[in-house]
């Protein structure tokens, strides 16, 4: 349910709407693209390019790519989902749930706390993004993904921004080191004004005056022992939960009993260290977690038998890249990195790296 919206025209540039939204279950399905399309009409459609936007680390959007294989259905994003779900069930002793041990909250702010590991670990590992952008060609829908909606302390308030723009204007771009993790599996917070990456990055986005656009940060085509995602930097989710689906993805679905115990024994007996899956037949297992799930959609189960083959970087759909948005909110043509309160660029790395720094792509682009 969409519970208000506003609009501004910057001068004739790019649109810009913010949609509040309320869900109605905790995994739920919004078409922004079809209720911006209500609203505004022809001050949206008129534009060939759209920049969506998620302040949330437990909703947001797939790639275009991901959406464009699943057909921009809703029942086969559902299905998609839902097996990340299985893997990652909720109330499966993730040590992020364990409120007692959260010292950031308040005794006020744990009576309310969702435990919602598994959430953020679906988040991560089905692919969602912070942002994505899309060309608006034909009718298909634009589904904000929302994976912890309700919840034992209430219904959450989301929030969505969407740029409509006409093109792209490549601005800059440069690589910026950043120091290395001395641990072989490390979860690193870019936001950290202690690197000084986030500030590089404002700083560019003000040199070369950019009111709305984005920052594609992208890992060399040569680094394959790591990845990029958005969302939130909680120590005990990053420290321990993140890290045991590193370890072994199937872990937290094994603990819940999920499967069979001969269906279980061969990623059981599987080091920590060896994070390729491809040395073991995942059929068997795929087809008896489909059963359970009840997924037949042959789409679906192309997408995910495809990925429980490969590396853990592409069975939990690790992106390499990820954007940032750059919003003009006080309209005096200065646009700023657009952050949820709890979302940060994360870098992950399941293998140490030969040197002391890891090398980051920045690219930054204009909408006009």
């Amino acid at each position: 349910m969409i519970l208000a919206n506003r609009h501004i025209d910057a001068g004739g540039g790019p649109f810009h709407a913010t949609l509040r939204i309320k869900p109605a279950s905790r995994v739920d399905l919004i078409d922004v693209r079809g209720t911006l399309r209500e609203e505004f009409g022809s001050d949206f459609t008129r534009y060939p390019k759209a920049f969506y936007i998620s302040d949330h680390t437990t909703a947001g959007y797939l790639d275009r790519r991901l959406a464009e294989v699943l057909e921009h259905d809703g029942d086969n994003i559902q299905d998609y989902l839902q097996v990340f779900q299985r893997l990652f069930p909720p109330e499966a002793g993730y040590v992020h749930d364990e409120l007692h041990l959260r010292t950031e909250l308040s005794d006020a702010q744990r009576a309310t706390e969702p435990r919602n590991a598994d959430s953020h670990l679906t988040f991560m590992g089905g692919g969602l993004r912070n942002c994505v952008s899309y060309e608006l060609r034909g009718e298909e829908p634009v589904w904000f993904v929302e994976l912890d909606g309700v919840h034992a302390g209430g219904t959450r308030q989301r929030r969505t921004t969407v740029i409509a723009y006409n093109r792209e204007e490549d601005v800059v771009r440069i690589q910026v080191p950043v120091p290395a993790s001395p641990h072989s599996i490390d979860a690193q917070n870019l936001r950290d004004p202690r690197l000084g990456f986030i500030d590089q990055l404002q700083g560019l986005a003000r040199k070369h005056a950019v009111a709305f656009g984005r920052f594609d940060v992208s890992l060399p085509a040569d680094e394959r022992h790591a990845g990029l995602t958005v969302n939130e930097y909680e120590t005990l989710l990053m420290n321990h939960d993140l890290r045991e689906v590193l370890g072994n993805p199937l872990r937290f679905m094994v603990q819940m009993g999920k499967m069979g115990k001969e269906a279980l024994q061969a990623p059981l007996t599987i080091p920590a260290r060896a994070l390729n899956y491809a040395q073991y037949d995942a059929v068997q297992l795929f087809n008896e977690l489909m059963d359970r799930v009840g997924v037949r959609r042959s789409v679906v189960e192309r997408l995910v038998n495809r990925a429980l083959a490969l590396p853990v970087s592409h069975f939990l759909r690790m992106k390499r890249g990820i954007s940032l948005p750059i919003l003009d909110r006080r309209g005096d043509g200065f646009g700023e990195i657009g952050w949820g309160a709890y979302q940060s660029p994360i870098l992950v790395q399941w293998k140490g790296a030969e040197g002391p720094t890891r090398r980051l792509n920045v690219r930054l682009v204009r909408f006009v």
